[in-house]
């Protein structure tokens, strides 16, 4: 592998790194909480969009299109999260914040756990969506890049435009903004905090179902713990670039891609999941807040 090949595998990873980051980095501007459940809500996504294009969800269902198992692993997974968030958290808003955590997790351990009862711990071979004339790679340059690729970087950069201009030009993203400043006078202008909280929730799971079809089209075994390190390294990414910021999670996504592929490629394939958190603490130790992220200041 070359150094463009390392390069282009890394921004593709980070891609994926990056549309997990903005769910959890979303739910962290605007509830001020981890949601830790958020990479398995990834693997639910990848297991519902598995099993409805396979036909194998429920026997009286047929097999839908690629597109269409994609479209209905978003649906559920946007409904599963403003459940989780409605039961799970609903309850602990003004709990303190080591209560919400351990939840968090149980939830986290919940739905693996639920995953194993339904659907065993036996691997599945997620199937190729992106093939395109049959080919499911592209020369550019002398480069072979994968058409999943390609979909993954620009699937990545429209939904941080997106999320960008829903948050600074749409009512509920001004909403979103306003809670993420101060949930009470926030209320006292009239929004409905509770509301914009669950929207923010059913975006964050919508986008982990996506970011669960990308994962496993790139990386195909699929197994009830998929999920649980791509988290983990996610919310790295997000507090890399700066948690709370929709731009600092792309970019902090994509430079973590790329020094975990570059690790593996030059260093260690062993060794790169402690550079990743080694780079992660040399740049909190330099930049507390993440690369972009802002200090806040408490009035007291």
């Amino acid at each position: 592998m070359n150094i463009f090949d390392s390069l282009i595998s890394g921004i593709s990873l980070g891609s994926i790194y990056a549309i997990i980051a903005l769910g959890y980095t979303m739910v962290y501007g605007i509830a001020k909480m981890l949601n830790f459940a958020h990479g398995d809500v990834i693997m639910v996504g990848a297991y519902i969009c598995f099993y409805t294009f396979t036909g194998g969800l429920m026997s009286f269902l047929p097999a839908v299109p690629p597109y269409a198992a994609i479209l209905i692993a978003v649906v559920v997974c946007t409904l599963l999260g403003m459940l989780i968030e409605r039961l799970a958290y609903k309850p602990l808003r003004t709990a303190p914040s080591l209560a919400v955590l351990i939840t968090a997790i149980g939830v986290s351990y919940f739905l693996q756990n639920a995953a194993l009862l339904l659907w065993t711990s036996n691997p599945k071979v997620f199937p190729s969506f992106f093939n395109f004339g049959g080919n499911t790679n592209i020369e550019l340059g002398g480069l072979r890049i994968s058409y999943v690729t390609i979909v993954t970087i620009i699937v990545s950069a429209v939904i941080m435009v997106a999320l960008t201009l829903f948050t600074s030009y749409s009512k509920t993203g001004k909403a979103m903004r306003a809670c993420s400043e101060d949930k009470g006078a926030a209320q006292l202008m009239g929004i409905n905090v509770n509301t914009t909280i669950s929207i923010t929730f059913a975006i964050g799971s919508g986008l982990a179902a996506i970011a669960g079809v990308l994962l496993c089209s790139a990386y195909p075994t699929l197994v009830p713990t998929t999920g649980s390190m791509p988290g983990i390294k996610a919310f790295t990414a997000a507090v890399f670039g700066g948690i709370g910021s929709i731009p600092g999670a792309m970019l902090g996504g994509l430079l973590l891609g790329v020094i975990e592929i570059f690790s593996k490629a030059y260093i260690s394939t062993q060794l790169s999941d402690a550079i990743v958190f080694a780079v992660l603490i040399v740049v909190l130790l330099v930049k507390p807040t993440g690369l972009l992220g802002k200090p806040i200041r408490e009035k007291v």
